[in-house]
């Protein structure tokens, strides 16, 4: 999952605070150029419009829970959020219907098996497993407040904006190409289904899961979003409560265990945050008290997470020391 280079980095024995800000800003820059011209992975084809993306894309952003926040290459770009949506939208869920709702109802334990995986719903008896799948995120939206699917997902709307401190828009042109190609979520909600796992239709859960997935972020975005789960619910870039304190503990709690997939163990064992992907390639990575990292580059690696993302986040985490596992030295 990681190259050497990355573990050459000089681990940082910082556990408290996030370093000056001329530091961070140093590192972002750093972490730029060590990893911009890297031509490795494949941008995703599987939903057609996005294997349109330029490969030479490459944003790195890190919000500050205090509120600074630091940049460095293409910030400006615009990509749909997929399946980081999904952390957002267990956030609010577990806001709205409760902690023990959400674990009874959705589950919180890694499936092991790929993100779009059937066989793992047969083998739990229907039961999606976690959020974090696609059958969890399915069942996830489900439960968001609303009498049908086009309810549902402006509470959504609504809400991920809120965690962005802006409006957010849906892109759709990915909606569509999304909507023409997403034959196996289709099989899944119909599963959900059989198995009465969803309150509405299975076609309105559906179109609602693909519309929150569609919504046009940028870097900067996924940082913020991260730094208000980092700080206890309170956004940063507009000091709104988003969310309580306790559903940000929930939340990056199902993060840390099934954020990345079936490689969740590597993940916390290689780079020790809660963390979400999406096949964008988008990626936020989230350091409880301090803030969020969030990175955009298209190009992906055989389980569809963002080559550069990855090596991004392993380096800032080993080098402003965010990992939680860390301690310093005696």
């Amino acid at each position: 999952m990681f190259e050497t280079d990355v573990l050459e980095v000089p681990q940082s024995a910082r556990t408290g605070s996030l370093p000056a800000e001329s530091s961070v800003r140093t590192l972002l820059h750093d972490v730029h150029e060590r990893y911009r011209d890297l031509q490795e992975g494949a941008v995703a084809d599987y939903i057609p419009v996005l294997a349109e993306a330029d490969p030479d894309l490459f944003a790195v952003s890190l919000a500050e829970a205090a509120g600074p926040m630091h940049t460095a290459g293409d910030t400006s770009a615009l990509f749909t959020i997929q399946s980081i949506s999904k952390a957002f939208v267990l956030a609010l869920v577990t806001d709205a219907i409760g902690h023990e709702s959400v674990h009874e109802i959705v589950g919180v334990n890694n499936t092991g098996l790929p993100f779009n995986s059937v066989i793992a719903l047969e083998l739990n008896n229907g039961s999606p497993m976690n959020p974090m799948v696609n059958a969890g995120a399915i069942a996830t939206t489900a439960l968001m407040p609303g009498r049908d699917g086009a309810a549902k997902f402006e509470a959504i709307q609504e809400g991920l904006s809120a965690f962005a401190g802006r409006p957010l828009r849906i892109d759709e042109t990915v909606l569509e190409s999304e909507s023409a190609s997403n034959h196996r979520n289709r099989g899944i909600a119909d599963l959900l289904t059989s198995y009465d796992r969803l309150r509405i239709p299975a076609e309105d859960a559906l179109d609602a899961y693909t519309r929150q997935c569609s919504l046009l972020v940028t870097s900067d975005d996924l940082a913020v979003m991260g730094a208000t789960l980092a700080a206890g619910g309170v956004n940063p870039r507009t000091g709104r409560r988003v969310v309580s304190a306790e559903v940000c503990r929930d939340t990056l709690a199902i993060l840390a265990s099934c954020g990345m997939y079936e490689l969740s163990g590597e993940w916390m064992f290689e780079i020790g945050l809660p963390a979400k992907s999406g096949v964008s390639g988008g990626i936020v990575a989230v350091a409880p008290g301090k803030g969020a990292v969030g990175v955009f580059s298209p190009p992906l690696d055989r389980a569809g997470n963002s080559v550069r993302g990855l090596r991004t986040c392993a380096y800032l985490s080993r080098a402003l020391g965010l990992n939680l596992f860390a301690s310093p030295s005696p």
